[in-house]
């Protein structure tokens, strides 16, 4: 895995910044794209959804992984 990068979002009218690796970071535009989603409404889904002790980039790879654990087990959501 490669080193995170910061990248940029707009959640709630606002710019932040987020840190991924790139392999993260492909995986969760595809998680978007596949729900017909915008990145940064997924983005403000996890952010409203995070315990307040988890950083965004920690939520989102948290997300990530569930996600595809889901898709694995058959109970993708």
């Amino acid at each position: 895995m490669n080193r995170p990068i910061k990248r940029s979002l707009t959640l709630k009218g606002h710019r932040t910044s987020v840190s991924l690796e790139d392999e993260f970071w492909q995986c969760f535009r595809e998680i978007s794209d596949s729900k017909g989603m915008p990145i940064n409404a997924l983005a403000a889904d996890i952010d409203a959804e995070r315990e307040l002790d988890i950083g965004l980039a920690g939520a989102i790879r948290l997300y990530v992984l569930r996600h595809y654990k889901s898709a694995a087990e058959g109970t993708e959501k």
